[in-house]
């Protein structure tokens, strides 16, 4: 770390409008130079450890996070730190957050985004640092997400407009399902897009603190890097048949350069599970050769095991499903040799409906569902070793009656722009839930 002065650190606190945290910054500041290699999370088999010590975790997905950290008019500092405090006190202390937006034509992309076909938004990369001090701040721990194969944050399509000048939009009736995500597969053969995102990886995994002054790759509060939100082969099965070496090849070079820039950290794909491969296994044990741990996501709604205005009585048949699920990606967590992180999972409120003020009877149900599989995989030492839910809410509310999020709106919710505002988020009067993440924080540190 470079030889920081007190009066060099508070100036850089004064200079971003932070002068309150000044204090607090030069403390993270000290703590991450002191840290040595072994502070970094690391995998060892089956499982994580920091310091050769089990680490094992409750965590939540805040995608929004380095927005939230911008000095900007979209930026919210104060609020930030009030979700993370809300976080913290609950027992979460791992967040899942994006490292990346691509700006382009998509209709439900956020902007602004971390970069545009010209260059890159400075603005919000300071908000990714911003961020990374407040997480080291409150002992937690941050997987920052390089990209992402769907169109809420621009994603791979966007890549491939950049180099094509075309583009195919999500739920375009011209254009139905799976005309998206075989289309955006495109991506993984496409040299030059592909280029550009190894730009953004290089830069991201390369980048400095402002801040602190301190390189991302020796920074402990980062867990790891992950190539993609859900990154699919295609889904139709001939495009996936005729992309996977593409697919293959995109994963061992992205990891390849993360790990030539960054030996500290830990590399994941982010991928769904087998639901990503029309349920192959083999797809899903090969994808993974080159990557430090396994992950897998579960979407009862999403993926129709259950009725969302019947939630009641399609409960049982969807709760095998997961339960199947969960045991599939432990069963292979096992047998290639891998650690296990349900980094995603969501449910909606009772009758599908938005508004905090909805009782989430069987969001409640599901949650309970998950932990106790992540607890008794960890009480048999096996492979799981933490979950991430989607996602938090905190204190954001919709300002619009229909709950969608509309060009310019600054409420981020860990429901993302494409989605109802409030469809699967855990928000900040949610004490019933907050009591469930709670106890299973306490249930995992005691075992």
């Amino acid at each position: 770390m470079p030889n920081l002065s007190r009066r060099k650190i508070l100036l850089s606190a004064i200079s971003i409008g932070a002068v309150a945290t000044a204090t607090s910054i030069l403390g993270a500041c000290k703590k991450i130079a002191k840290t040595n290699p072994a502070a970094f999370v690391k995998r060892d088999g089956l499982r994580f450890t920091i310091n050769d010590k089990p680490y094992r975790f409750v965590g939540a997905n805040l995608w929004y996070g380095a927005y939230l950290g911008a000095d900007a008019a979209y930026g919210d500092r104060a609020r930030l730190g009030r979700e993370l405090d809300r976080m913290k006190a609950i027992g979460i202390t791992n967040l899942r957050v994006m490292a990346s937006a691509e700006e382009g034509p998509l209709k439900a992309g956020i902007k602004p985004g971390f970069r545009t076909k010209d260059g890159w938004n400075e603005t919000l990369f300071d908000g990714l640092d911003y961020l990374m001090v407040e997480i080291a701040k409150r002992d937690m721990k941050a997987v920052l997400c390089l990209t992402n194969f769907w169109e809420w944050s621009g994603g791979v399509m966007t890549y491939l407009y950049y180099q094509t000048g075309k583009f195919t939009d999500m739920n375009d009736p011209e254009h139905p399902w799976p005309a998206f995500p075989d289309h955006a597969s495109d991506f993984y053969k496409n040299e030059a897009a592909v280029g550009m995102y190894h730009d953004h990886v290089r830069r991201t995994v390369g980048r400095k603190n402002k801040i602190t002054g301190v390189d991302y790759r020796d920074d402990p509060a980062i867990m790891a890097w992950q190539l993609c939100n859900e990154p699919r082969p295609g889904n139709s099965q001939p495009v996936m048949d005729k992309i996977l070496p593409d697919y293959y090849a995109w994963i061992n070079s992205t990891a390849k350069i993360i790990r030539e820039i960054d030996g500290n950290h830990l590399v994941s794909l982010g991928q769904e599970g087998t639901k990503a491969s029309n349920g192959s296994e083999q797809i899903f044990i090969e994808a993974h050769q080159q990557i430090d741990y396994l992950t897998a996501h579960i979407w009862p709604l999403n993926w129709s095991w259950v009725d969302g205005k019947n939630l009641g009585g399609t409960w049982d048949d969807g709760a095998a499903k997961v339960n199947d699920y969960i045991n599939t990606h432990v069963r292979l967590a096992n047998q290639i040799g891998k650690a296990l992180v349900f980094e995603e999972f969501g449910f909606p409120r009772d009758g599908e409906l938005y508004d905090p003020e909805i009782p989430a009877t069987f969001k409640e149900r599901f949650y309970k569902m998950i932990y106790a599989a992540v607890e008794q995989s960890m009480a048999n030492n096996g492979p799981v070793v933490g979950s991430n839910f989607w996602a938090w809410n905190g204190e954001a509310r919709t300002p619009h009656a229909d709950h969608r999020f509309k060009p310019g709106d600054t409420q981020y919710m860990g429901d993302p722009p494409h989605e109802p505002q409030g469809w699967y988020g855990v928000f900040d009067s949610d004490a019933s839930m907050h009591k469930i993440i709670m106890q299973h924080a306490k249930n995992i540190s005691a075992s």
